[in-house]
């Protein structure tokens, strides 16, 4: 009987716990833009990838020609 005690007692101090490090985020400002993550893969990044392919063919047709002629 006394371990339920001691369980019960474990799960309130980490329940206190997960509490105040909630609310610390919450003061030091970690919830407050929740839109722009959701629409940040929307916008394209400079220097990204693609940029880089784009330099290589103008086209996607010449790079088809580039593969298919041999």
């Amino acid at each position: 009987m006394s371990v339920i005690f001691i369980l019960i007692a474990c799960s309130l101090l980490l329940a206190g716990s997960f509490l105040a490090a909630f609310l610390w985020a919450s003061r030091s400002g970690q919830f407050e833009d929740d839109y722009t993550p959701s629409v940040r893969i929307l916008f394209e990044e400079e220097g990204s990838s693609a940029q880089s392919n784009s330099k290589s063919s103008n086209k996607p047709s010449d790079q088809c020609q580039k593969t298919t002629k041999k």
